[in-house]
Parts: C-alpha cells; structure tokens; sequence
C-alpha cells in the first residue's frame, strides 16, 4: 500500500512537471514579470501539496528587494519551499541546469548558473547579481556549496556575499528545515547527499509519512563596511540561531 501510495504521488509529481515545463516554455513569453511571480509561487505550492509536505513559514519574507537571501541547504526541495515562499531568483551550481526536468524549470524561472570551481565565473556571476541588486531583485544563494543532512551547518564561502557589498545591499538570512508532521522531529526523508541520486531522494520523499518544510526568514543585515569573510560568518551565526526556532 506505501508503495503504491508512493508510485501514484510520482504520477502525479510527473505530471506537474510537464505541465511547469508547458507553462515555462509557451505561457511564460507572454507573461508580465507579475504574472510570472505569481504563476512559479502557485506552481510551488501545489507541487508540496502532491508531496504531502505543509508550508510553515517564520518571519517575515520579503515582498520585493533588493535583498540577498542566505539559506542552508538540505534537498533539491529547498528551491520549491523558497518559490512558494517569497518571489526570488536563485544563485545555483552549475550542474542544477542538467537536473532532469528540475534543471529547465531553474532555467525558466532565471536561476544564475556558477561553476563554483572557476573563480572567473564566480566573478561573472558575481557581477550579475550586483546588478540585479542594484535593480531591486531577491537573489537566494546557498552559501554552504552543497547540500547537508540538515542537522549540522557547513561553513559558508563567501565569494557570493560580495554582491551584497557591492550593490549595498541587505542579506536576509533564511534557516531550512524538514520535520516529520506528526513526532515534530527532523526528517532526513528529502536529504539529497552523497551517493544520493536525484530519483532516490524523490522517492524516499515520495514514501515519507506526511512532512513539513519550515522556513525562518531572519532579520536583513546591511554589509556595513563588513567585507565578504565577515559578512559571510555573521551569516551563518544568523542562520544556525533561527535553526533553532525552526
């Protein structure tokens, strides 16, 4: 019965895939940017909906920027639970673009790709996000490079803080966190690490008792003649303390 449970949320899940990918590729150019916020935001949450995961938001998310959104990293989830949760484009790895499906939907949706490995295309998308700053944009970065399990923090690069320098901008940080909806405790359930393949993680998630995605947004912090190192530690500071409200 859980598998059969589990084969038909994968059904569906597929199915609003595809249909995220139609809308992207022939609703979209005739979308407002409105429209489009609006349209990724009803996407997202129909999307945890079919995965059975409630949306407990903290704080206050932002409504418009600039802002620089600092988040923990957990699952391939985090990126669905921060659509549904405020509009924003993502700062992600390289590799994101080449996820099955998940990867066009990024890309539709205006994700800056990095290859964290060339410190000249650090600098590229660095310059990208000043601008779009400077433009009144909410950009989320993962500061810790990768995922976790979710329990403990990674130390945070800073590369990508200098953006928030640059264009003087504040960085708001936000603490992830998936629970299982009826202990309270931590689920590893949606954890995407290490050998984890992409469709394992899905269907561990998929074959999970009924989960939540917590999400606290923090309050924003000017650079204030910080530079990217200490910007970066004071984040994560700010991250792990609302980790432990979440």
């Amino acid at each position: 019965m859980k598998t059969a449970l589990a084969a038909l949320k994968l059904t569906r899940l597929g199915l609003h895939i595809a249909r995220g990918l139609w809308t992207v590729a022939w609703a979209f150019p005739r979308h407002t940017a409105t429209q489009k916020e609006e349209g990724i935001k009803a996407w997202a949450l129909v999307l945890l909906g079919l995965l059975a995961i409630e949306l407990e938001v903290k704080g206050q998310a932002p409504v418009h920027g600039p802002v620089l959104l600092a988040a923990n990293h957990i699952s391939w989830l985090d990126m669905v639970v921060l659509m549904a949760s405020c509009p924003n484009r993502f700062v992600a790895k390289a590799e994101v673009r080449h996820w099955p499906l998940v990867g066009r939907l990024a890309d539709a949706a205006g994700t800056l790709f990095v290859t964290r490995e060339s410190p000249r295309d650090a600098v590229r998308v660095v310059h990208q996000m000043a601008e779009g700053l400077k433009n009144n944009e909410v950009l989320t970065i993962f500061p810790e490079g990768t995922t976790s399990n979710g329990v403990q923090l990674l130390p945070f690069h800073a590369n990508l803080f200098q953006a928030a320098i640059s264009a003087d901008a504040p960085v708001q940080p936000v603490a992830l966190q998936f629970s299982d909806v009826a202990s309270g405790q931590t689920s590893l359930a949606p954890c995407y690490i290490g050998d984890d393949s992409l469709l394992q993680s899905i269907w561990r998630t998929l074959s999970a008792p009924p989960l939540a995605a917590v999400i606290c947004f923090g309050e924003p912090q000017r650079p204030l003649g910080r530079d990217r190192r200490t910007l970066a530690r004071d984040t994560q500071a700010a991250v792990a303390a609302l980790r432990t409200t979440a």
